[in-house]
């Protein structure tokens, strides 16, 4: 009969980045390594890079949530609904929810400061925001109810939105009050979707 594991399911991979964030925030991003975290998992090496390709991953784990977020703001908006529309509905709703993905999550601020301390996490995050511009970008061009600019709406909007989330976790972290960096978060992204709606994107 053959042998049946969750190895290699979500379940696996739940658990492997719950340990490595938690090693993480509490002995700091670069001094822990992958081996410490299979270890501490209890599974291996291999299946660590299995899960996770980058030990930078291990921490900034969202990117796959991100891109379904913004997929399904583009396919599955409503028919009379425009791409700008939608992708408000999106960075609203995340706030609405304190989502992880717009910065004010309750007990963010750890994992703020360790991504902050490591000069990889920083590149990394970088490069995540690239991808991520990509992926809403090819997303737009084969959008047959879109006519606008997508890869100036798609460089303009993942960008806008990363500073507003920056600025959200460097007034977290500065330790101003959750609800007044939340008020400050909605003006933000009413003023990104006013520059984008004026600029970028067709209204429909």
């Amino acid at each position: 009969m053959p042998r049946t594991s969750a190895r290699g399911g979500p379940q696996t991979r739940a658990k492997i980045s719950a340990v490595a964030t938690r090693l993480f925030l509490e002995r700091g991003f670069d001094t822990v390594t992958v081996t410490e975290v299979a270890r501490e998992a209890g599974v291996s090496a291999v299946t660590v890079f299995k899960h996770f390709p980058r030990k930078e991953d291990l921490l900034l784990d969202r990117q796959v949530d991100a891109v379904d977020l913004l997929r399904s703001a583009v396919r599955e908006r409503a028919p009379d609904a425009g791409v700008l529309q939608s992708l408000r509905d999106m960075a609203f709703g995340l706030l609405d929810e304190r989502h992880a993905l717009s910065g004010l999550k309750d007990g963010s601020i750890p994992f703020y400061r360790t991504v902050v301390a490591s000069p990889a996490l920083v590149a990394r995050a970088r490069e995540i925001a690239y991808d991520l511009q990509q992926t809403l970008a090819g997303e737009l061009e084969h959008d047959p109810a879109f006519d606008g600019d997508a890869p100036l709406l798609a460089a303009f909007f993942i960008a806008g939105y990363s500073t507003v989330l920056v600025e959200t976790a460097r007034r977290l972290v500065a330790g101003e009050a959750v609800d007044t960096v939340a008020d400050d978060h909605r003006a933000r992204l009413e003023r990104l979707f006013d520059a984008l709606g004026s600029g970028v994107a067709p209204q429909p």
